[in-house]
């Protein structure tokens, strides 16, 4: 074995110390001041190289040589050529330490300033949002959170991502320049890592978003795994997590339930715009209730408790609010949307309610229906429906299902696409057919005969084309269909399905009927959530084909041609046919945008109108 030198310990030991940081360093730089001052003093004191007229003792000498190195102009003043060459020495060893010294202060601070840059730093916020990962979605559902915090006392968004933090604040700050009252903190880490989490405080967080990243083939998994390090985590607090997430692949979410438990909340991302997509291309106006329901700049749902109001029935507590809709109720935990207008409120239930904010949460004096107001026709029947989709992506097996839990016998669906599509399930009620063609060609649309279906659905290409090229081939098609609208002077009900909500403005042009923009209706459903767990089973009942969904219907059903009435008479109407009243919609307005398109959620009960032709009343039922 070969034996180790003394040189090779010492440049062991040596490199040891270095790698210990700054603060060994200077303890290192000031050991080496010491001796070096100490042996030069000492040199003095052998030599007896005094400055002239002098004879220091060795700690005077010392304390001179200090001097000297800190301080290079100390030596000016000094006397005798032996003396002097060595306080020369002291000054040039003296201006190479200081200089070292220096050295490493400004490169621990240039190493601190870039940990900060980097975010590593730990956060010390509690009851904060936290969101983990980074998508395009993160921007609407900032936004939002924005909006909901106006009331809360320093309120705080805190994003953890494996991303650059810099970068990170520079996208939010171009995206979102007016955030009110809500202060943003953003790290840069893997929210997968227990060690990197740590820095943003999960334990103290009042609810936590988890965002699937969009530059990997498996985003669920990395949602997965993020709740897992959440939920298992070794120093997890004691009570529950209040956690929201989204899966696209529904094979996924038994697993998702399993690591997330009761603590957590999963969005399919899919399944939710394929059933609003058929639900709106059904109705239109549709997606315009949805995004007033889901975003927090208008109406939304809350939940409360009224004393005052026990033992009155559902319909009594309908009429008890002069500015809010009442939906239903949560009774023993479970939320009932529509319930039977006898159903009473009773002590320990919750009213699930729609209003401006939770401020105007306020009873008023009932209002009284007048029933010579209210019109006996009779809903129409349901008849065949004739639906053509035009493009494809996976979304559309989902959409054809939902469509046929929906539809009348008879019903057909078209389906357009450019590319190769895979076998089509048999689904009662549908006859489904497929042809290959380029929907952006006004050859093929004018070769369809669009004009005698009753619903068009315009499917974006996301898993053939990156995002702006998909969804310029939806504006194109958008402008043909309007297009070919104007020339044979009919109306098309369009439902488009938009990727990006930048390109929201450029689609409006179309005087298209409803727009759905995907990740901005998952932002919004992510926020919601996030805000009030409890609305994630009342988005499962109105977002299903089971139980009471949101319909637009006649309001010649409700109210007589022609009749001056309040809401409180809609109200009584749409109880007599077992259905709760949450809106109507002006059909002159239909193609502005400025007037929501003619959507009114929650209006003022007191307020009384007359109903045109083709007006719309909006109403909670079942089938």
């Amino acid at each position: 074995m070969q034996k180790v030198t003394l040189g090779q310990r010492f440049r062991y030991w040596f490199d040891g110390v270095m790698a210990k940081g700054t603060i060994a360093l200077i303890g290192l730089l000031a050991l080496a001041t010491v001796v070096f001052i100490a042996l030069v003093a000492l040199v003095v004191q052998l030599l007896h190289l005094f400055p002239t007229g002098g004879n220091p003792d060795f700690w005077e000498v010392l304390w001179g040589n200090l001097m000297r190195t800190l301080d290079s102009g100390t030596m000016g003043g000094d006397e005798g050529s032996g003396f002097r060459i060595a306080m020369l020495v002291v000054t040039i060893g003296g201006v190479i330490l200081v200089a070292s010294l220096i050295g490493i202060i400004s490169s621990a601070f240039d190493s601190k300033v870039e940990d900060l840059r980097k975010g590593r730093s730990k956060v010390l916020e509690s009851d904060h949002t936290l969101i983990l990962g980074w998508s395009s979605k993160v921007f609407p559902i900032v936004t939002e959170i924005c909006i909901a915090n106006e009331s809360r006392r320093r309120p705080t968004i805190v994003i953890l991502a494996d991303r650059d933090k810099v970068q990170m604040e520079d996208e939010l700050h171009a995206q979102l320049p007016k955030r009110g009252k809500t202060r943003i903190v953003v790290r840069s880490g893997n929210p997968m890592n227990l060690a990197e989490l740590e820095l943003v405080s999960p334990h103290a967080a009042r609810s936590i978003v988890i965002l699937a990243p969009e530059d990997t083939p498996d985003p669920d998994s990395v949602v997965i795994r993020t709740a897992l390090a959440l939920t298992n985590n070794p120093h997890r607090k004691e009570g529950s997590y209040h956690i929201v997430g989204e899966i696209h692949d529904p094979g996924n979410l038994e697993a998702a339930r399993l690591v997330g438990r009761d603590e957590a909340h999963w969005v399919l991302a899919g399944e939710l715009i394929s059933r609003i997509t058929v639900q709106s291309c059904r109705q239109s106006g549709l997606s315009v209730v949805y995004t007033e329901l889901l975003d927090f700049g208008g109406d939304e749902i809350y939940f409360t408790v009224e004393p005052a109001l026990v033992g009155e029935t559902y319909f009594g507590v309908q009429l008890a609010y002069a500015d809010c809709a009442v939906i239903g109720m949560v009774k023993g935990g479970a939320v009932v949307l529509n319930p039977a207008a006898e159903v009473l409120y009773e002590e320990g239930d919750q009213l699930i309610l729609i209003a401006e904010d939770d401020s105007a949460i306020k009873l008023g004096t009932p209002g009284v229906p007048d029933p010579d107001a209210i019109s006996f026709a009779e809903v129409p029947a349901p008849k065949p429906e004739h639906t053509l989709v035009l493009g494809y992506n996976s979304g559309l097996h989902t959409m054809l299902r939902e469509l046929s839990e929906y539809v009348a016998p008879g019903s057909t669906v078209l389906v357009v696409a450019d590319v190769d599509l895979p076998p089509l399930q048999k689904l009662p009620n549908l006859e489904i057919r497929s042809h290959r063609g380029d929907s952006t060609s006004r050859a093929v649309l004018e070769s369809l005969s669009v004009e005698e279906f009753d619903h068009i659905i315009v499917l974006a290409y996301k898993e053939h084309l990156d995002v702006h090229r998909a969804d310029a081939k939806t504006l194109i098609t958008l402008l043909h269909l309007r297009d070919m609208a104007d020339r044979a002077e009919v109306d098309f009900a369009v439902v488009s399905e938009m990727l990006d909500d930048a390109n929201r403005e450029l689609a409006e042009v179309t005087k298209a009927d409803d727009f759905i923009v995907s990740d901005k209706l998952i932002s919004l459903m992510l926020s919601q959530t996030s805000e009030n767990k409890k609305l994630t089973d009342v988005f499962n009942t109105l977002f299903s084909s089971e139980g009471s969904e949101i319909y637009l219907r006649p309001a010649s059903s409700y109210v007589r041609p022609g009749v001056t009435a309040d809401f409180y008479t809609v109200l009584e109407a749409a109880r007599r046919r077992g259905e709760t009243a949450i809106g109507y919609r002006i059909a002159e307005h239909a193609r502005n945008s400025e007037e929501a398109y003619g959507v009114r959620v929650n209006p003022s009960k007191a307020e009384s109108r007359s109903f045109a032709p083709h007006d719309k009343i909006i109403v909670l039922a079942e089938g």
